[in-house]
């Protein structure tokens, strides 16, 4: 029997979900049964490359330049021509994409080229906190019109199918599936002291420092500047030894380091050598497992979110989570049990919890003990290539 051929699309080579995900299912969909090329962007400006990721793996994706994060007629109509014509030579049985602009010029691409099934996943959404009403009222448009020729629409988490299928009426709910992400988790529990040593003594951190670790980039929806205002509510309120790190890069970078200067946070970064700062900017890392071994806490202080990798890796590692409740995030997180939600945009609840668990020693291990029980299984890459492989069978037959 022939196998069946999948097309897998993603935005771009960044650090994120879709390039875990994409990566993932291009390696481990059942070989006898599928063939599989995977197709993206690069990434743009200060992101960090996630093309270590694909190589790992032993995949060598195609990447189209022109396949960028903003809207440029241009370049996006070279991407839409570049994918037919891959299309064309490819035939896949299959069209699946991954985020808003591989979602949108991939599905065009396929229907051009007459492709019958076309999957997109939503891995998070825009249609909140990102844009004006009148920008948001257009692309809800936009991703109606091609839903309506998709032949599913994939949900990373029971809350994202709602938002997409009730509050914001993208398509029928029974269109819609529910996989959640799947990664690597093992690492994270493997050689767990040795990764710690190895970060606490880069950061040069002592024993009794507690460590705080946000991850992501700095973008605005990410809203870093919630946490440097906890940070500094914090920083007036608790006594004992902290240092927080802000993992990642991107283009509000100058502008977060300007406010901690406005609101009187000193803090260190690859330029600027400061030890005595307990704010470090670290740029982008690879190696997750090594931060989250190394720290104490994670957070997020997101205004928007599908389900949050960070948030993931941190309870693979056995780390308690505060995090404002945003998208899919009450789907990953057991608030009370393996870490604590707030409202978004409220910097006093989000440093009143983050305070709660700097104080507590007990309540952090206590936390910290159930973050694999929550996620080890529930977000493995094998379930999800599973979860997949099911949908795809089923559709087909």
């Amino acid at each position: 029997m022939a196998k069946i051929k999948v097309l897998r699309i993603i935005n771009r080579f960044n650090l994120g979900g879709p390039t875990f995900n994409a990566a993932y299912l291009s390696k481990y969909l059942d070989p006898d049964k599928f063939e599989t090329l995977l197709v993206g962007g690069e990434k743009d400006g200060t992101e960090g490359s996630s093309l270590h990721i694909t190589e790992s793996l032993g995949l060598d994706p195609v990447i189209i330049p022109e396949m960028k994060r903003e809207i440029d007629f241009k370049d996006d109509y070279t991407a839409y021509k570049k994918l037919c014509e891959i299309i064309e030579e490819f035939q896949p049985d299959i069209v699946h994409t991954h985020a808003s602009k591989a979602g949108t010029i991939g599905r065009l691409a396929a229907r051009k080229m007459g492709v019958k099934n076309v999957y997109h996943t939503f891995h998070g959404h825009i249609f909140h906190s990102y844009f004006s009403k009148a920008k948001t009222t257009f692309f809800k448009h936009v991703e109606k019109r091609l839903a309506k020729s998709s032949t599913r629409i994939v949900a990373i988490s029971d809350i994202q199918k709602k938002e997409l299928g009730e509050d914001h009426n993208i398509c029928d709910p029974k269109k819609i599936k529910v996989v959640p992400l799947g990664f690597d988790l093992g690492k994270f529990q493997e050689d767990v002291d040795l990764k710690r040593a190895k970060f606490r003594d880069e950061y040069k951190l002592a024993a009794d420092v507690i460590a705080v670790g946000i991850v992501g980039r700095l973008v605005p929806i990410k809203n870093h500047r919630l946490f440097l205002d906890a940070l500094a509510l914090n920083n007036k309120r608790f006594n004992g030894k902290v240092k927080y790190f802000i993992v990642g890069d991107g283009e509000l970078r100058e502008e977060l380091e300007s406010y901690c200067n406005e609101i009187g946070i000193a803090y260190s970064s690859p330029e600027i050598n400061n030890e005595k700062a307990n704010l470090v900017f670290t740029s982008w890392i690879e190696d997750m497992d090594r931060v989250v071994a190394g720290v104490d806490i994670v957070a997020l202080t997101s205004n928007n979110e599908g389900t949050p990798v960070s948030l993931i890796e941190a309870q693979a590692g056995n780390k308690p989570v505060v995090s404002t409740n945003v998208g899919g995030i009450e789907n990953v997180i057991l608030n009370g049990e393996t870490g604590y939600l707030s409202p978004r945009e409220d910097a006093h609840a989000f440093a009143d919890n983050l305070l709660t668990l700097l104080e507590d020693k007990v309540l952090r291990e206590s936390m910290s003990s159930k973050g694999w029980d929550n996620v080890g299984e529930r977000y493995h890459y094998m379930r999800l290539v599973n979860d997949v492989e099911k949908m795809y069978l089923s559709d087909l037959n």
